[in-house]
C-alpha cells in the first residue's frame, strides 16, 4: 500500500508518522520565562543530532490559539533550556505537566516534581529526572504552512546531569535507565530486552 502525503490531511500523516517512528523519546523541557515564571513540558519529536557541539532537536508547535507555546517563547526570549529525559519512575509526572495550562502555571508544581538548581543555565532541571541536559539556544527553524506552526529548536548542551547510579565508564546504563518511549496516541513503551548486534567491519 503507498500513501501519498499530499492526498491526506495533517492529521491523517501525523498518524503515520507517530505510530512509524518508535519508540521515541521523550524530552522533558524545563523553561523559564524572563519574569522568572517556571515551565515543564514534554515532547517526543525529539533526538540527539550532533557530538560537537553536542546538539539536540526539539519540535515545539502551536496552542491551539495560534501562539508558540511557552516552551518556545520561553527559550526563544532566555536563551536557555533544560531537556530532562523521561524514565519510567517519572512517567507519570511527566504526563500530568503535558496538560493545557494558561500561561504562567507552574507544571513542576502541578506534577508534584522538584525544581533543582542547574550547574551552567538559570533554568532549573527536573531533580527527579535520571539525566537533564542544560542547553543554549542555537538555530530554530520555523516549519509548516503560513507563518509555519511548528519550531524545531537546535539545542547545544552545555552541561550533563546523569544520576550517579547509571553512569559507567563514561557510558550510560540503559537497563537502569529505564527509559520510557512514546509510541502514538496515549501508548507508550517499557523498556524491553537489551541485545548487542556488533557492527561490521
Amino acid at each position: 500500500m503507498i500513501v501519498k502525503a499530499a492526498n491526506q490531511n495533517r492529521q491523517d500523516n501525523y498518524k503515520l508518522l507517530i505510530g512509524s517512528v518508535v519508540p521515541r523519546p521523550i524530552a522533558w523541557v524545563s523553561t523559564r520565562s524572563t519574569d522568572g515564571r517556571l515551565n515543564l513540558a514534554p515532547f517526543s519529536f525529539f533526538q540527539a543530532v550532533c557530538p560537537e557541539p553536542p546538539t539536540v532537536i526539539i519540535s515545539v508547535g502551536r496552542r491551539a490559539d495560534g501562539e508558540w507555546k511557552d516552551t518556545a517563547l520561553n527559550a526563544l526570549a532566555t536563551g536557555e533550556l533544560v531537556v530532562n529525559l523521561v524514565n519510567v519512575e517519572v512517567g507519570e509526572a511527566m504526563n500530568v505537566s503535558s496538560g493545557s495550562y494558561p500561561f504562567g502555571v507552574s507544571e513542576f508544581e502541578l506534577a508534584g516534581v522538584t525544581p533543582a538548581t542547574s550547574a551552567v543555565v538559570k533554568v532549573p532541571r527536573v531533580a527527579e529526572a535520571p539525566i537533564a541536559f542544560e542547553c543554549h539556544l542555537g538555530q530554530t527553524i520555523t516549519l509548516g504552512p503560513g507563518d509555519g506552526d511548528h519550531l524545531l529548536v537546535l539545542a547545544e548542551v552545555v552541561a550533563f546531569y546523569v544520576r550517579d547510579d547509571l553512569y559507567h565508564n563514561g557510558r550510560i546504563d540503559p537497563a537502569r535507565l529505564q527509559p520510557l518511549g512514546r509510541l502514538a496516541g496515549n501508548q507508550y513503551s517499557m523498556p524491553g530486552e537489551i541485545f548487542e548486534m556488533i557492527r561490521p567491519e
